[in-house]
């Protein structure tokens, strides 16, 4: 029975030692994954290693994906993230890449989208990007989405608040623009993107909802409507000024504050990162992280948040499977440390009661030798 007793609480540690073997790499990951998840930086590069250990092919599929949409600049971001973690492409792929980059950064290319971009005021490329916000300097831009949306509010049509608000906020940080001699230049860059993410419905829902309210707190509709009554593009001077009564300067600070954080990513990654960081986020959180990750990973940026989505900005979803494994891991080492200490017990029980056991046969051995001794004498 008490070798019964030992052999259970031996192969508790062997089983116990065995599980916690399995489960240890899960936890000691989770555990990196949880403690990192206010860190966009590490946060990324933990998942990144997870997703790459499971698909070797991974980056090599998304450069193809990317060409084949046209999209030099992220299977070029994709290039870089292969030569910082030691993925070995093919010549061929890379110099695809390298012409793709080469052809979309070439004059005329430039200058067809600064076109397009100053025209329309749509950006999804740098240059693009660039004829938009001169547009939006030369204040065109913003005044045509102002009269626009504008008329469509007074008239009791379907409106773009969201559009309108940016837009009025736009024509303010332009004036203080030229006041600062380009001092603010960068938010009205990220206004614009924002603004233009919005007209190409790549704004996330979340951050949509949270900078509409905002932009509705930035306006005063009554005097804006009255002030779209009587502008026109081709009357600048007297339409921003009317304009500008109807912006609410002192409630436009998260707008301004978004449109920094924006401007931080596009410095990092350009005019389509920061698209594609506003099209995954929730809320002006999320864009604050995107511009924490893009300083630190650089052109890397767009390639990783392909890959992971939010997933890249914050602990998204999956914390209570990360908490299981980190359970389970306590759990097991409870159990060996338990039976570690059940076996010790056991063995001493038994070593000491084996030594008792000798001494008590000594001891009656000892007095039947001084029985038999007497008995002699006698």
């Amino acid at each position: 029975m008490r070798w019964l007793r030992i052999s259970t609480a031996l192969t508790g540690i062997a089983a116990c030692g065995f599980m916690l073997a399995q489960v240890a790499p899960h936890a000691r990951e989770a555990g990196a994954i949880l403690a990192a998840q206010d860190d966009p930086a590490v946060l990324s590069e933990l998942k990144l290693n997870e997703l790459l250990r499971q698909n070797d092919r991974l980056v090599q599929d998304n450069i193809e994906a990317a060409l084949a949409a046209g999209d030099a600049d992220l299977a070029n971001s994709f290039v870089e993230l292969a030569r910082d973690r030691n993925i070995a492409l093919s010549d061929d792929v890379l110099n695809r890449v390298s012409d793709a980059v080469r052809d979309e950064s070439s004059t005329t290319h430039f200058a067809k989208r600064f076109a397009t971009g100053l025209v329309t005021g749509s950006a999804d490329d740098v240059a693009s990007l660039s004829g938009t916000v001169a547009g939006d300097l030369l204040v065109i831009g913003d005044i045509r989405d102002v009269v626009r949306e504008g008329k469509h509010l007074a008239m009791g049509e379907e409106t773009d608040r969201l559009v309108l608000g940016l837009a009025a906020a736009g024509l303010a940080v332009t004036a203080a623009t030229y006041v600062s001699v380009g001092g603010v230049a960068p938010v009205r860059a990220g206004l614009t993107l924002v603004k233009d993410a919005r007209k190409v419905r790549r704004l996330g829902e979340g951050l949509a909802a949270w900078a509409g309210r905002s932009a509705r707190e930035v306006v005063d509709t009554p005097m804006l409507q009255n002030a779209v009554a009587s502008g026109s593009v081709l009357r600048p001077g007297e339409t921003v000024s009317a304009i500008k009564a109807a912006f609410r300067a002192e409630k436009a600070g998260a707008l301004v504050r978004l449109g920094k954080d924006v401007t931080r990513v596009a410095e990092k990654t350009g005019a389509r990162g920061a698209m594609d960081s506003l099209r995954i986020a929730e809320g002006p959180k999320d864009v604050a992280r995107a511009a924490r990750l893009a300083e630190a990973q650089g052109g890397k940026t767009r390639a990783i948040m392909k890959l992971l989505g939010r997933g890249a900005l914050l602990l998204a979803g999956g914390a209570f499977d990360l908490a299981l494994w980190l359970f389970g891991a306590a759990m097991t080492l409870f159990g060996l440390l338990s039976s570690i200490k059940a076996t010790t017990e056991r063995l001493t029980q038994a070593w000491c009661d084996r030594r008792r056991a000798r001494r008590l046969r000594q001891a009656q051995a000892a007095a039947e030798t001084a029985l038999a001794s007497t008995a002699l004498k006698a």
